[in-house]
């Protein structure tokens, strides 16, 4: 049968039939769930009746969508192995799972935004924290939009034969460009080129060329994913998302290691991997000088997680709704180092996609689709798609559940009391297709995966900071968090957004500078190209290679083009976010231009990291603390076990607010402001299981990159 005749959109028959039942499948998961939804409690939290298993599956899928694969093989496929730190370097942070979960579990709310009431007494932070959580979370739509596009675009192509001359023109700019690029990378490039190589270059970073014609547009897919994501969620609440989450965590797992197998066969096994890629891609710690992750920059964004993680909604939602304490640090703890142990596969494949397709794709945030494309028989190309659209799914819809709750609890509610249970669930309900039409445009406006999962990072410090704080020092006040989170916010939020928007300074020679091109030695292993140029012996044999970096953007995550693509005369602008930290540190006389992309990386991460924890300590130590009840009431529940029935655990908080010492036996530091407090055996056995469990997956991480060498 003729090929045209078996496809779909550019998918093969089959494939379409499995994507149409999954989307079958999804809804009626959220119809069935629909019918025991009694109220708030079980719209939000699921009753707080979910136990270790639906908690492992709620975390995981909260920690490991499938839009990570995307991001993570992508950062490989640009940096090397060690581009796999923007996904694992949470993997140092999961022994700290083990207490956080307890602290959002013991403080009993709903939202994180009531903790702020709750702790201040005033109502304006949790305000504020619901409006801009909101923003942060569609930021985080948006991305899981332009994960799933462009993973999935790769896998919707025209035939060459249906290419209009305009989309035969993109394609052969492209080829071009790979050809000249690979010259100019050997140093080769002649100079009656170079023009005509910085034309396409500027549409390569643009986003103009491209390998093939899809079949998706942005606007379409995500107008009907959103829409297939707003029903399944106002029908299903929180309890529904875990479900679809218990069955997308066994599609995350095929989906993370299918491509391997594949992918090795057709290479030629692990030493032909080891043969096709520069050894320096197979370092965990960095590469050359061109890769932004080192020791220092992997540090420092360990330190930005630290003090941001604690930021997000979805920490008070999903330990929240556990049934006691054990569940939601089981469920956090194993979905964590799950997550780890696919992060490894999504990495693995990043660097085959070096080793099938070479280092000049046009847009690295395609490699996951275009392995898929390449590799995997029909069947198995929907098994991927449901895999990454279902993942899609069930993070938004977690997400939406989440914004619905800050919204209604803290932002409507407050402004009209009294309502009924009925009225308040309708505006839930109501608020989920509005938060995804904002995440639609926030996905078209920003493009780049592997920028949205940087700028979702800085994003969570803003509120982290403080509530880290609120759960361990007294001192606190509630002045030093407006302060802090006002400064905060101006500094990795609105000038990062705003100098792009200005054409005077986006534009500007200063803002667009460049890093120095550089011209390194790298010890390569000699390919038959190389033999045959007389340059070695035996292929295999290392050789010295000079190697062109070239200059990236100094001050502009996404890089510096032309106004005008088609015009060499035309200005250079900055796109994408930004880097307003770098800029600071120029202002004090460092020569930024002399950084590499590790530095750059390390500057912005070291001073979004620290600059909350100073202005909070500082304004606290100056500033009135809070009412001295409302605090010893906070930190008396805060020490009270969870019990094991709801009846109980009200009895227990009564029992604690009446003697608020009652506790206090368990504090670490009796006299002191710090309210850290003494192990018991399970904190001490989880912490040391954690532990063990991190040097065990890095062991993992190690042994995989050595196969075949």
């Amino acid at each position: 049968m003729p090929i045209p005749a078996m496809q779909v959109l550019g998918l093969h028959v089959i494939d379409a039939i499995i994507i149409g039942a999954y989307i079958l499948v999804i809804l009626a998961i959220g119809k069935m769930f629909s019918h025991g939804m009694k109220g708030q409690g079980d719209y939000f939290l699921g009753g707080r009746s979910l136990g270790k298993w639906l908690q492992f599956f709620l975390s995981f899928g909260n920690m490991a969508d499938p839009g990570q694969a995307t991001t993570t093989s992508s950062s490989v496929y640009r940096q090397g192995a060690g581009g796999a730190w923007l996904a694992l370097i949470t993997l140092f942070l999961t022994p700290y799972f083990w207490f956080t979960t307890v602290w959002f579990r013991r403080v009993r709310l709903t939202t994180t935004a009531e903790l702020f009431e709750d702790r201040f007494g005033k109502r304006f932070l949790a305000t504020f924290y619901a409006i801009t959580t909101v923003f942060i979370a569609i930021v985080g739509i948006g991305g899981g939009n332009v994960v799933a596009l462009k993973t999935l675009q790769p896998l919707m192509v025209k035939a060459a034969a249906d290419h209009t001359p305009a989309e035969k023109q993109t394609v052969a700019d492209y080829h071009e460009f790979v050809a000249l690029r690979k010259l100019a990378q050997n140093n080769a490039l002649p100079e009656a080129h170079t023009e005509r190589y910085d034309m396409l270059r500027d549409g390569y970073t643009g986003g103009r060329l491209q390998p093939h014609i899809t079949y998706l547009h942005p606007v379409t897919f995500y107008l009907v994913s959103s829409a297939l994501v707003a029903v399944f969620v106002m029908l299903g609440g929180l309890k529904a998302s875990a479900v679809v989450d218990a069955v997308q965590a066994i599609l995350v797992i095929i989906i993370s290691f299918i491509l391997i197998p594949f992918g090795i066969v057709k290479l030629g096994g692990f030493g032909a991997l080891h043969e096709k890629v520069p050894e320096v891609m197979f370092n965990l710690f960095g590469g050359d000088i061109a890769g932004e992750y080192t020791a220092w920059s992997i540090g420092a964004l360990l330190l930005v997680q630290f003090v941001g993680i604690a930021g997000s909604q979805a920490g008070m939602t999903i330990a929240g709704s556990a049934k006691n304490e054990m569940a939601a640090r089981m469920g956090s703890v194993t979905g964590g180092f799950s997550k780890r142990f696919v992060t490894i596969a999504w990495a693995y494949c990043g660097l085959i996609a070096i080793g099938l397709f070479g280092p000049n794709l046009s847009d690295s945030d395609q490699v996951w689709g275009l392995l898929t494309s390449s590799l995997l028989p029909a069947g198995l190309i929907g098994v991927m798609i449901i895999g990454i659209l279902g993942g899609k799914l069930a993070l938004l819809g977690a997400q939406s559940v989440v914004l619905s709750a800050l919204v209604v609890k803290n932002l409507y509610e407050p402004v009209f009391p009294g309502k009924s249970g009925r009225h308040y669930m309708i505006v839930a309900r109501l608020t989920v297709p509005v938060v995804l039409a904002l995440g639609i445009g926030v996905g078209l406006y920003l493009n780049s995966v592997v920028a949205i999962l940087k700028f979702m990072i800085v994003l969570l410090v803003t509120w982290g900071a403080p509530i880290t704080m609120i759960y361990i020092w007294r001192r606190l006040t509630e002045t030093a968090v407006r302060a802090q989170v006002f400064a905060t916010l101006l500094l990795i939020v609105i000038i990062p957004w705003l100098v792009p928007l200005v054409p005077s300074l986006a534009r500007s020679e200063r803002l667009t500078a460049m890093t120095r091109e550089r011209i390194v030695s790298a010890a390569v292993k000699a390919t038959e190209a190389d033999v045959a140029a007389g340059l070695a012996r035996a292929k295999g044999e290392t050789i010295t290679r000079a190697k062109r970096i070239e200059p990236v953007p100094v001050y502009f995550e996404e890089g510096v083009v032309r106004v005008n693509l088609n015009d060499p005369n035309s200005p250079k602008t900055g796109k994408g976010l930004f880097r307003v930290e770098v800029w600071l540190l120029s202002l004090f006389g460092v020569n930024v231009q002399n950084f590499t992309p590790s530095m750059l990386m390390t500057t912005r991460y070291m001073v979004d990291a620290l600059f909350p924890i100073f202005i909070l300590i500082l304004v606290s130590l100056f500033t009135r603390p809070a009412e001295k009840t409302r605090v010893l009431r906070f930190y008396a529940r805060m020490k009270t076990p969870v019990a094991p029935t709801l009846e109980q655990d009200a009895l227990d908080v009564q029992k604690s607010y009446a003697d608020p010492a009652r506790h206090d036996h368990t504090k670490l530091f009796p006299k002191s402001n710090w309210e850290f407090t003494k192990w018991d055996k399970h904190d001490a056995l989880g912490f040391l299981a954690c532990c063990a469990l991190v040097c065990v997956v890095l062991l993992v991480f190690k042994l995989v990159l050595m196969l075949g060498a």
